[in-house]
């Protein structure tokens, strides 16, 4: 019978845990903006690590520049993380942007402006 909460899925969780607090506490860039890790994807091997991150308050161009950026000292964070994880080994970080937050607020502004302007709907 398999596990229902496999290591993959407890590596992940701890690693989006250690990957926030390094990101709060350890590395000092400013041109990072204010980073949220959504979801932590460790292959079945642990050899890579996909990181979602959502970035507040920057343009399409600010998002790009931080998802290269965070690629460029991910072996400075996986440096990091291997301090924090008690791994043999510790996976490849690769950064992605995750549009879903972006895709649901658009869908939430899309849904309030068809509220608005629907004929059928009754004044109060």
């Amino acid at each position: 019978m398999a596990r229902e909460f496999g290591r993959n899925a407890r590596v992940s969780s701890q690693m989006q845990k250690e990957l926030s607090l390094i990101l709060q506490r350890d590395i000092n860039d400013p041109r990072l903006g204010f980073i949220t890790i959504n979801e932590v994807v460790v292959t079945k091997d642990l050899a890579i690590a996909k990181i979602y991150i959502t970035v507040l308050n920057v343009d399409e161009q600010g998002k790009r520049a931080n998802v290269k950026l965070l690629n460029e000292l991910a072996p400075v964070i996986r440096h990091q993380l291997a301090k924090r994880m008690r791994l043999r080994h510790i996976s490849e970080l690769r950064f992605y942007y995750d549009d879903s937050f972006d895709t649901g607020m658009r869908v939430a502004e899309l849904l309030s402006d068809l509220d608005r302007h629907d004929p059928d709907k009754p004044d109060t």
